[in-house]
């Protein structure tokens, strides 16, 4: 998976846009402009403050599906995705929660995006919806059918979720890329909002070898740069939101503040690696 090919720097921040309830979730309000007039705000936030691209996700429909969702999730999702299309040329990624990944490929497929993001792509992980077993079998099989090249970046023992039995952080990561065929990988922490150590970040990013590694929960613009020193890219949120509240819109001075702790981050470790080699030669 080539980052720069996709969002022009090999280390993107990606934002999320996190939809109102949409229609059939138990807090659905009845009015679809609503959740569209959320979204574009959200949206031009995220690119007015610089992110290089956004992933969609039906984040309050909670309690989720586990697997594939009703179809007027994804017509609304389709529906808005084109209308985020129309504001901002950002590479924009689809997240079907909770783990409706053939959904989210049809949306991509069918409307240009980028990438999907996949929150259990291989193994069987015990969650707050159930047993969630990996579907890599299907899904890249559909992915095939439909002739499509939008790229899958799956969760590696994904947050809110623990797995059945006892795998290593280097095996799972190692049989999502090889035997799940992943293009990326993503790590978090336990919960939203809650960073992965960076000693696990390490070990994934050994394990993962060429494949790009993200921050997939709790980055925030004070420990973004201790997070990048094992990771390619990062997936942010919560951080985002006006006081850091994740029920709140995107606040988009905080975008800029996370951006440029990312730039300073980048850049430290640039000139920090032109030194070790200076002092090589």
């Amino acid at each position: 998976m080539d980052l720069t090919q996709i969002f022009r720097t090999p280390n993107p921040v990606i934002g999320v846009v996190h939809l109102l309830p949409l229609p059939t979730s138990p807090r659905w309000q009845g009015d679809l402009q609503l959740v569209i007039d959320r979204a574009e705000q959200e949206a031009t936030a995220l690119a007015s403050g610089g992110v290089n691209g956004i992933v969609v996700e039906n984040f309050f429909d909670a309690p989720f599906a586990k697997d594939r969702v009703d179809p007027a999730v994804v017509s609304a999702m389709t529906l808005i995705v084109q209308r985020l299309q129309q504001l901002v040329t950002l590479p924009i990624g689809i997240n079907v929660l909770r783990n409706d990944g053939h959904s989210a490929l049809a949306i991509a497929s069918c409307v240009g995006a980028q990438f999907i993001r996949v929150n259990v792509l291989t193994g069987v992980m015990a969650t707050d919806q159930g047993l969630i077993e990996g579907n890599a079998h299907d899904l890249m099989r559909y992915r095939r059918e439909l002739g499509s090249d939008v790229k899958i970046i799956a969760d590696v023992l994904v947050k809110h979720a623990r797995p059945l039995g006892s795998p290593n952080l280097t095996t799972a990561v190692q049989e999502t890329l090889e035997r799940g065929l992943a293009d990326g990988i993503i790590l978090s922490g336990w919960a939203t909002g809650s960073p992965p150590s960076l000693e696990d970040l390490e070990l994934a990013r050994a394990a993962a070898q060429d494949h790009p590694v993200f921050i997939g929960s709790g980055a925030t613009w004070e420990n973004i740069a201790k997070l990048m020193q094992a990771a390619d890219g990062v997936i942010v949120a919560s951080s985002l939101k006006r006081r850091g509240d994740i029920s709140q819109p995107i606040d988009p001075i905080r975008v800029s503040q996370f951006v440029e702790a990312m730039q300073r981050s980048l850049s430290s470790q640039e000139s920090m690696a032109a030194v070790a080699s200076m002092a090589l030669s």
